[in-house]
């Protein structure tokens, strides 16, 4: 049965909507749940079931999950057309730079405001979170802002095109690399082997500039939930296969307990 036949619109009515504005822009944010915050910043193309899933899950361990909608159409279903449409109008919005290596895009001082937000409410240690695909890289930036202690980046495609990159500026990225020497601070990355939007010499470059403070875990390619018409990608969403022993299973295993240590 092809993939698009096994996920359905998604009303998100059990998440709580919000519309905060911050540096004059406003956003729709889904939370649900109590307890420390987790920024959820969906894939493309936009936040639609499995996504919301995930954040639910999340929610079940103890947590308040933030999901700010970035792009795309809020729990529609992602037929390929509308993926290919999202990609596009993404990678030509001047809120993100979707090509570019050495510099963050604009929409991430936003997610900071977000992640500042978040904490305030939710209490808890600090804030985590996790990007996807084109929010991948996301994750990593939000480490300036102070409140944000564990962050994890599931196939970080940013800057699109380019093996490599961390899609970051260097002034920036000096300053996230002493914040994780000072606070003994960790960033966890996952992606699947032959990934053509997160390859292996991104994580390279990751641990090149981090050294151990980066875990970066590269998937098998055959561990990945099969029949669902893509290449191996999604590690917490499509291409997750929910049970014990499996590899994608044990990688949302290691970031809910990544989140359980950082956080409470």
């Amino acid at each position: 049965m092809p993939e698009a036949l096994l996920i359905h619109p998604d009303p998100l009515s059990d998440f709580r909507k919000e519309s905060l504005t911050f540096l004059g822009k406003t956003r729709d944010v889904y939370v649900m749940g109590e307890g420390p915050a987790v920024i959820v910043m969906s894939e493309i193309p936009g936040i639609y079931q499995l996504v919301a899933d995930f954040a639910r899950r999340i929610c079940a361990e103890g947590f308040t999950v933030w999901m700010p909608h970035m792009f795309g159409e809020a729990g529609r279903v992602p037929t390929t057309g509308y993926m290919l449409g999202s990609m596009a109008k993404a990678c030509i919005s001047r809120e993100f730079y979707a090509f570019s290596a050495n510099r963050s895009s604009p929409i991430v001082d936003w997610l900071r405001a977000l992640a500042r937000h978040a904490h305030e409410h939710s209490g808890g240690k600090g804030v985590g979170a996790i990007g996807m695909c084109f929010t991948g890289n996301f994750a990593f930036n939000l480490m300036l802002e102070p409140s944000v202690l564990a962050p994890v980046l599931s196939q970080p495609s940013l800057p699109i095109g380019k093996k490599g990159g961390m899609h970051i500026a260097p002034d920036e990225l000096r300053c996230i690399k002493d914040r994780l020497e000072d606070e003994d601070l960790t960033v966890l990355g996952y992606c699947f082997e032959g990934d053509g939007f997160c390859q292996k010499e991104r994580f390279d470059d990751y641990s090149q500039a981090l050294g151990d403070r980066f875990k970066g875990t590269i998937l098998p390619a055959k561990s990945a939930k099969p029949g669902t018409g893509q290449p191996p990608h999604s590690v917490v969403t499509r291409h997750l296969i929910d049970e014990e022993g499996e590899p994608t299973r044990a990688a949302l295993d290691e970031i809910i307990a990544f989140y359980k240590f950082r956080l409470k």
